[in-house]
């Protein structure tokens, strides 16, 4: 594991924990989703398969998640967009591949836009597009927003958390200068979105949703019928890499 420095932000230097692999060919990186971090199942296979194949791979912790410094409670989407851009500018040599799962999915697409030079292609896992008006705002009763709107914090119930997700009124505030599904998204490069029919966090019809949104004209929507959330079963991960190896870049 390795540390890059994130100097200028507005909550002062940072040090982003990364770990990448070198290849040839273009390169592959992945950007995890909402309090997780780079050791979880589908960024170790791909790390392993990127490895036997000889491929380039990044993996890396967004403030405030995993071995990166800073408090995930002071973390916004303003501040989390500028994550990918450092790890492209830092790290990478020519534009990446980026595999965006759930959060990751919305702040790839942001990166897209911010270094549209620096991006090859998008593969989307579950894409959380707008999540934090369209999956948390939108879904908190009025007694949950209220005590969110007074006390500044509130505890998402998650069972992928046991106690909850801490939510924030500085998240969901800011959050609402990024949302994307209101207007056409001009990114150009092929796009990948692969989504499980069963989740319950991200509904499917959410990444239907964000492809008619893209002005891409190579566009592609694989659903899994069986899958939840994660996509993280062996089938699952061997369908990612499939949609991964076909890319034409």
């Amino acid at each position: 594991m390795h540390f890059t420095d994130r100097a200028e932000t507005s909550l002062g230097p940072q040090k982003l924990a990364y770990m990448q692999q070198a290849g040839v060919s273009t390169g592959i990186m992945f950007c995890g989703g909402f309090r997780s971090d780079m050791s979880g199942t589908k960024a170790s296979a791909l790390a392993d398969w990127a490895r036997q194949n000889n491929r380039p791979f990044t993996r890396f912790d967004y403030f405030g998640h995993g071995a990166s410094s800073g408090q995930f409670t002071d973390g916004t989407m303003s501040h989390w967009r500028g994550d990918i851009p450092h790890m492209l500018d830092h790290l990478c040599d020519g534009p990446q591949i980026l595999i965006g799962s759930s959060f990751g999915g919305w702040l790839s697409l942001m990166a897209a836009l911010d270094r549209p030079e620096k991006v090859a292609a998008l593969v989307l896992i579950a894409p959380a597009v707008d999540m934090t008006e369209r999956l948390m705002w939108a879904r908190f009763s009025e007694k949950a927003r209220a005590k969110l709107i007074d006390e500044g914090l509130i505890y998402d119930p998650s069972e992928y958390d046991s106690e909850g997700y801490p939510i924030t009124k500085a998240l969901i505030e800011d959050g609402r200068a990024h949302l994307m599904l209101e207007a056409p998204i001009e990114i150009n490069v092929p796009v990948r979105i692969l989504h499980g029919q069963q989740d319950d966090a991200v509904p499917w019809e959410l990444s239907l949703e964000l492809s008619e949104r893209l002005t891409s004209g190579d566009v592609e929507l694989h659903f899994m019928k069986s899958g939840d959330h994660r996509l993280s079963a062996p089938r699952e991960i061997d369908r990612l890499i499939e949609l991964i190896d076909a890319l034409p870049v």
